[in-house]
């Protein structure tokens, strides 16, 4: 075997000099071996020995360090008294609203008592949650719907939602007989001073606790478009709406948008959910990200239950809006 061109402590010097170009001033191996006059062959047996005698350590650090920080940041930026990021290893939508359901059941048996009023919104959040329930005996409590709804559709139905969690409680459930959105704004009036909605309206204004979901309106599956043929998408990106809670659109910043979908809704109003002693948003996916960072800007919500992927996504956004605000 010929000798070695250099002696221990000079090769180790040299695989020292390749890992920190290479790792540290990020140079490709063809570009060191170019800058140290040998081969790129030489340069890639350097690399790996250079991990065979320990001196390389890789780390990977999640951009929040750990779960209780990632709740901590939702708490400060979203103004919440509490949060939950669900961890689920799976990339399928439908499985990761399952694992937030079960979380916002929990989060729900945790605050209810008897004597309590609920609100509830439609949605599949709220569907899903209903179905992920699993009480361990029966609460006396009401269960209001805080919107109209659209018949024929179960999600959209909040009357039947309402039905569908007081069965589950083995509460009362009351009914709004009223569309989610009027043909127009003085049909909307005559629907809110009825006697028959005014009354489920005023219960729910007066409720210990909301549960709603929080919807896009800018992708095409989003269900708040495919409520009524009236909102076009430009109308939409015009008015700055960047989601949906109770069927009112909102802004990034969660205030109310000039639309004329908001002005024939009936519904709380947002000021009456924000009201509410406890709110509980629940809502996944990438296409809520920006739907839930409008609600939380808004401090409609007392409490998320997401998942870790969306809330990571949605601190990292409302962390770049505070910063544009502060310059």
């Amino acid at each position: 075997m010929a000798p070695s061109l250099f002696s221990d402590s000079e090769r180790l010097r040299r695989i020292y000099q390749v890992l920190v170009l290479f790792y540290q001033e990020h140079r490709s191996q063809a570009e060191i071996a170019k800058h140290m006059g040998i081969s790129p062959a030489t340069i890639n047996r350097m690399i790996r020995e250079g991990h065979e005698r320990g001196l390389v350590e890789i780390k990977l650090r999640a951009p929040f360090g750990t779960e209780a920080e990632l709740k901590t940041s939702l708490k400060q930026l979203g103004h919440l008294q509490s949060a939950t990021a669900v961890h689920s290893p799976s990339s399928d939508p439908a499985i990761v609203l399952m694992a937030v359901a079960e979380a916002a059941a929990s989060a729900l048996l945790d605050k209810l008592s008897d004597g309590m009023t609920l609100a509830v919104s439609g949605g599949e959040g709220l569907c899903a949650l209903i179905e992920a329930l699993a009480p361990k005996r029966k609460y006396d409590v009401r269960v209001i719907p805080a919107t109209g709804g659209v018949q024929g559709r179960f999600r959209t139905d909040v009357n039947h939602v309402a039905v569908a969690l007081a069965e589950k409680l083995g509460g009362t459930a009351y009914q709004l007989y009223a569309p989610v959105f009027a043909a127009n704004e003085k049909e909307r009036a005559a629907l809110m001073r009825a006697e028959v909605n005014r009354s489920v309206l005023d219960m729910a204004k007066g409720a210990d606790l909301a549960v709603f979901g929080i919807g896009s309106v800018r992708e095409d599956d989003s269900t708040y478009v495919s409520l009524t043929d009236s909102i076009g998408r430009a109308a939409l990106e015009r008015a700055g709406a960047a989601g949906e809670v109770l069927a009112h659109l909102v802004t990034e910043n969660g205030e109310l948008c000039d639309h004329p979908t908001n002005r024939r809704l009936v519904a709380l109003t947002l000021k009456e959910l924000a009201q509410i002693p406890y709110r509980i948003a629940i809502a996944s996916g990438s296409n809520k990200v920006g739907p839930i960072a409008a609600v939380l800007s808004g401090k409609l919500a007392s409490s998320l239950i997401t998942d870790e992927r969306t809330a990571t996504a949605v601190v990292e956004i409302m962390k770049e809006n505070q910063n544009a605000n502060e310059a």
